[in-house]
């Protein structure tokens, strides 16, 4: 089931608080917490709160603070785009998601309301944002001011965005039609779609889209008069400009009437307060007095004698600019507003297939974790249980940006390998700002563990003729260094490679750190952060060749590692042919290997050998092997060879940017992972991270 939903548009005045209330009524009757996160809110002024937060948690009652329930304004993103920092736009999104998704049964998401300058954005960052959640969407356009077949394009246009960018829409909502065309929109809609989503069509109700007092006293910036406030809320369905004599005037009165006129015709103004108490005329919603000019005290004292008095609105400009003004005047639904809620409340029920979306909510999967949501899942993993983790490489700038980096982010406790003088030197000169008490730096030859380590390494390799001169020398390696401090639990786990060959990054490992019980072959993986999921690629760096039986170790030593970072694992081995139509000597050790995966861990859903294409997209999926549970969907990709496998990753890396984190080095004991020397400093970063992760495991 999803555990959130995420309710777009495409435009300003689609009326989706409509779709908001209603559905948010509706999982409180179905969950027992909901929560609600606006990702980005309108620019406020200061002291003021975002109107649709507070109508849902004021209204619902909801436990949420309101500074949780949204991450920025509109003028902050804009600018952080600007500024080139969009990454961390969506970083504290899905922070702020999380958060709320651990507090909650079920989150509500409402995208934005396409206010002002910069709405081509919003339309991009909206869809991504659902996108980087990894949560289906429910979109809603209004009808109002449209033709209806314009009105269907572009809600089919939206529809074919958010699916274009692989968001899942579960829902359209076509809100504010005239009642004579809901029925022909409906049928178009469901003609076009055919199927895939739940259509529903809202009618235009006329009390949704009209102000209250309140709204047109705050857009007016006027002073009001009023002895109580309840009164504001009163619904306003046309205004009446008092400008002929009473007796003319009278007559044009309608129920909800807002009497505009200039403040010297008090005619006007005590006429309507009559009519207004009168069982001859309608009641009205208030009074606009124009030009600035505020009834003399005697009038203000007949006034205030009269039961039931209108709320008198006073404002400077003249009765012509004010009734332009009231005419831009855009309603809302806020929380004072019980009856516009409510009315909401009930169009939802009576125009929106409830159950069947509920059951849309229910059976949605995900495909996949997205790429922003692991990398923060690893980060707040590593974040949780901190480890001790040796960088042996503390001459290297590379290492010492990401060292910085993770010190400031509190993600682990780092011992750095070096001459320390040397190192604050470097972390000077390359204008970083670490903090010095939260690292450890260690140089090996000076070390009080050095004896002692020279003695382990003679003790465990003298049977390989090793005298503790040797060791004493190999001890002054980092690489040496290092893997011992691992061994002996000084540190949890090591990251190295950055100026080293992979050999002399694993060698030390394999010597003394050894392989897991029942392992022969440490072998790698990397994690490729494609566009739209998290792959599993291995052996992209270790094993030249492997044969049959190394082929399904490393294959199922990756789909242990995939289920250990919350990937499930559909492992694919690939070849060049798919099922049973190709041979040859190396499609035989695939369909060798798979059978041996098969026979070892039938809990592993496999499909082998299978073909690259075969088994990410499921329309050839479909066409070569219709009845594979993996194919078209796998994972975990094992890659028959070395020379394939690290070709493959580096040109999907170059040609499509994927964040390729890794290679992890599985089947050892304790944690070792190898960087390659043309490492970025992200690169150095997410290999920290999942190496401490590793070590929460052990």
């Amino acid at each position: 089931m999803s555990k959130a939903v995420y309710i777009a548009t495409m435009e300003p005045g689609s009326g989706k608080s409509i779709v908001t209330l209603g559905l948010m009524r509706m999982l409180l009757g179905k969950v027992a917490k909901v929560g609600y996160f606006r990702p980005i809110i309108g620019d406020l002024e200061e002291g003021e709160v975002d109107n649709h937060i507070n109508t849902v948690i004021k209204h619902f009652n909801l436990s949420i603070k309101y500074e949780d329930a949204y991450a920025f304004s509109k003028s902050e993103v804009l600018s952080k785009i600007h500024d080139g920092e969009l990454d961390e736009v969506f970083d504290t999104i899905i922070e702020k998601y999380k958060a709320l998704e651990e507090m909650y049964d079920f989150v509500l998401v409402e995208g934005t309301d396409f206010s002002g300058e910069g709405t081509a954005t919003e339309l991009e960052i909206n869809t991504d944002i659902a996108k980087n959640l990894g949560i289906p969407a429910i979109i809603v356009e209004g009808g109002k001011g449209k033709t209806m077949t314009e009105f269907v394009n572009n809600l089919l246009s939206a529809y074919d965005l958010f699916e274009s960018k692989e968001v899942k829409v579960l829902a359209v909502v076509a809100n504010m039609i005239q009642p004579e065309n809901m029925d022909w929109v409906k049928e178009e809609l469901c003609k076009e779609l055919k199927g895939k989503v739940l259509v529903n069509v809202i009618p235009l109700i006329d009390f949704l889209g009209n102000p209250t007092v309140k709204e047109v006293a705050r857009g007016l910036n006027a002073e009001v008069i009023c002895d109580n406030p309840k009164k504001l809320n009163k619904q306003i369905d046309n205004y009446v400009i008092g400008a002929m004599q009473l007796r003319n005037y009278l007559p044009r009165l309608k129920e909800n009437s807002l009497i505009v006129t200039p403040g010297d015709r008090y005619d006007i103004v005590l006429g309507a307060i009559q009519a207004n108490i009168s069982d001859n005329y309608p009641p009205l919603s208030g009074i606009v007095l124009t030009g600035g000019l505020r009834p003399e005290s005697t009038i203000l004292d007949l006034i205030e004698g009269v039961p039931n008095k209108l709320p008198l609105l006073i404002v400077d400009k003249n009765t012509y600019e004010i009734s332009q003004a009231i005419g831009e005047i855009k309603p809302m639904i806020y929380a004072a507003n019980r009856d516009k809620i409510m009315t909401s409340i009930r169009a939802f029920d009576n125009h929106v297939d409830g159950e069947r979306l509920s059951n849309a909510l229910i059976t949605f999967e995900t495909k996949g974790i997205t790429p922003r949501m692991f990398q923060y899942n690893l980060l707040k993993r590593a974040q949780k249980h901190k480890k001790r983790i040796v960088l042996p490489e503390g001459n290297d700038d590379r290492v010492l940006t990401a060292a910085t980096r993770l010190i400031n982010q509190n993600v682990v406790d780092l011992i750095i390998l070096g001459k320390e003088d040397e190192i604050r030197k470097r972390v000077r000169f390359l204008g970083l700002r670490m903090d010095f008490d939260k690292v450890e730096i260690i140089n090996p030859i000076e070390s009080k563990y050095f004896d002692d380590y020279a003695q382990t390494l003679y003790e465990l390799r003298k049977h390989k003729n090793m005298n503790l001169a040797m060791a004493r020398d190999k001890m002054v390696d980092v690489s040496y260094f290092g893997t011992m401090m691992v061994y002996k639990d000084d540190a949890d786990g090591m990251v190295s490679g950055a100026a080293h060959a992979t050999q002399h990054t694993i060698l030390p490992a394999l010597q003394f750190i050894k392989t897991k019980p029942g392992v022969s072959v440490v072998s790698s993986i990397f994690f490729m952060c494609l566009e739209d999921r998290v792959s599993v690629f291995g052996d992209c760096a270790i094993n030249p060749n492997p044969t049959a039986e190394q082929l399904a170790e490393i294959a199922i030593s990756s789909a242990d590692s995939a289920t250990a970072f919350d990937i499930e694992p559909l492992v694919a081995m690939l070849s060049y042919s798919s099922g049973k139509s190709g041979i040859g000597e190396d499609v035989d050790k695939v369909r060798k290997a798979t059978e041996i995966v098969i026979a070892k861990r039938p809990d592993i859903k496999i499909e082998g050998p299978i073909q690259y294409d075969a088994a990410v997209d499921p329309y050839i999926a479909g066409n070569k092997l219709p009845d594979s549970e993996v194919a078209g969907k796998a994972s975990v990709l094992i890659f028959p060879d070395l020379n394939t496998g690290n070709n493959t990753y580096k040109a999907v890396q170059r040609e499509t940017g994927t964040i390729a984190i890794g290679p992890m080095l599985q089947g050892l004991n304790k944690p070792v992972n190898d960087l390659s020397r043309g490492c970025t400093i992200d690169d150095i970063y997410n290999t920290v991270i999942i190496t401490a992760i590793q070590t929460q495991g052990l």
